[in-house]
């Protein structure tokens, strides 16, 4: 979380979302919000003070107390008109997260869709928040249970979806009840603010969703907050191993998504030309900038042989402004993620890294200042590797070798993170083993990416998820409600008394 900036130049503020209200705040500190293109500044967005982080909990808190008791049909029918706004809306949004992230138009609005399916979700919560009965567990007596909301809850989310990450959270939590403080990436908030106002439109009560922006202070108001009762967090792995250890002592629950290292293995029978040009998209599409991004192929075999085609497919890709017609790679985030990544090729090549293909200072015309990195390719990379341990969050993909299939299984079990992974293979024997022994939340077969739709939990593993219960599908029900187990017998008049029973069974 960068420290804020100051800019004299007369741009819009981003505003505040506290009880219904979109209210300019009393700040002294702001950031510019800057396209990584151009470096033009769009806007200047706020570090909330803590007395507007208090107002908004106020305001969800006071919200929660009729909310909770909203028709589980009239908050359906919010979220079916949430998604048809949102998709009136799709091009506006898009053009505002490709202005402020420098994501392509058809990623940007791949963004918005993925976010989209989990409103469309939420729209069925009638057939979600269901609990169980089990009749006659006793003579007379039943037993059921209830998913109730449990308060105020609260989102921390990243830059690199700032569409559809907020629509994994605010959506599913006020479905189930609850009321919601969101704090979207102080880089690229717009998109975010955007949807905030469809969602006012769309019937969301005042007070229903808040939200407020900052950096540290202000995700630490909102771990320490003691109205806030869970929260969701998706971001770096130092952020949120933070979020998680302050929020958990604090009493909260909290679910974190955080940090990877994604491998594919590519075995010597796999459709040559479909896994090339899934590891292009899925190791160079947004810049690199993906939590669930291939940025380690391990090439099996023969596969070995296929360096100078993933180089030959990597260089047709157009490095350009997001705006511009044809562009697959748009520009980092922001000039500190740029010289990260390039500082980080610099190291691959000190460690003895093959560099196959070189990124770095690409020409652009038109866009000289942007935050460009082109698809850069290393092979000969193994564990010890700067560019293999860290998380480069650029569109640099790392080659390494194996022999087998088991020993490119024990690398990618022995790496610390465990988001995502990938097969590619024609080989159903090869696929069922490596589904069954490798230790990865999200496993893909001949799929690059394979982020679940909202029917399913996102279930990122090992160092790269803190908590039990994933952030959307069936697992984000169980996150945003308490079970209430009730017992109950009913007696009438001619009901016969056994007495006193001082035991602890039903009969």
């Amino acid at each position: 979380m960068d420290a804020p900036t100051r800019t004299a130049t007369k741009v819009a503020t981003v505003k505040l979302l506290i009880g219904g209200e979109f209210v300019e705040s009393k700040t002294t500190e702001w950031r510019d919000v800057v396209n990584p293109a151009t470096q033009e500044v769009l806007a200047r967005v706020p570090f909330a003070t803590p007395a507007e982080v208090d107002a908004a909990v106020a305001s969800a808190q006071q919200a929660f107390k009729t909310w909770k008791k909203t028709p589980i049909g009239a908050r359906a029918r919010i979220f079916l008109k949430l998604q048809q706004l949102i998709r009136e809306h799709m091009g506006e949004l898009a053009a505002i997260l490709t202005a402020e992230q420098g994501k392509t138009l058809p990623d940007a609005e791949g963004d918005v869709f993925r976010g989209l399916e989990v409103v469309e979700h939420a729209a069925g919560i009638g057939n979600l928040q269901l609990g169980e009965l089990a009749n006659n567990v006793a003579g007379g007596v039943d037993t059921y249970t209830l998913l109730q909301p449990l308060g105020v809850c609260a989102g921390i989310t990243p830059f690199n979806f700032p569409a559809m990450i907020p629509l994994w959270m605010f959506p599913m939590a006020i479905a189930t009840g609850n009321t919601f403080v969101l704090k979207p990436s102080e880089q690229d908030p717009m998109v975010t603010m955007r949807l905030a106002e469809l969602a006012l439109e769309a019937g969301v009560p005042p007070g229903v969703l808040n939200v407020v922006h900052g950096g540290e202070q202000v995700v630490n108001a909102i771990c320490d907050h003691k109205d806030i009762k869970a929260i969701s967090f998706v971001g770096s792995t130092k952020v949120g191993t933070h979020v998680y250890n302050r929020a958990s002592l604090a009493g909260k629950r909290v679910q974190c998504m955080m940090g990877a290292k994604n491998h594919a293995i590519v075995m010597p029978d796999a459709n040559k030309e479909q896994t090339l040009n899934a590891l292009a998209g899925a190791a160079f599409g947004a810049a690199g900038q993906r939590c669930m991004a291939v940025s380690v192929a391990v090439l099996v075999g023969e596969a070995r042989s296929w360096i100078p085609d993933l180089v030959a497919k990597a260089k047709t890709l157009k490095v350009s402004a997001g705006t511009e017609k044809g562009t697959d790679v748009g520009p980092l985030v922001s000039c500190a993620a740029r010289d990260r990544v390039t500082g980080l090729i610099e190291r691959g090549v000190a460690d003895g890294a093959t560099l196959e293909l070189d990124g770095r200072n690409p020409e652009v015309p038109g866009y000289e200042k942007g935050n460009f990195v082109g698809p850069t390719v290393f092979s000969g990379v193994k564990p010890g590797m700067a560019i293999y341990d860290q998380e480069i969050f650029g569109p640099v993909l790392c080659l390494a070798g194996a022999e087998t299939l088991d020993e490119a299984i024990d690398l990618i079990n022995s790496n610390p993170n465990g988001n995502g992974t990938a097969i590619f293979t024609q080989s159903g024997a090869a696929a069922r083993k490596f589904q069954e022994e490798i230790d990865v939340g999200q496993v893909g077969i001949n799929v690059p990416i394979p982020v679940p739709v909202p029917l399913f939990s996102f279930s990122g593993s090992r160092a790269s998820k803190l908590g039990d219960l994933g952030p959307y599908g069936k697992q984000v029900i169980l996150f945003y409600t308490q079970t209430k187990t009730v017992t109950a017998r009913w007696f009438d008049d001619s009901t016969t008394s056994h007495g006193v029973n001082t035991t602890i069974s039903l009969k």
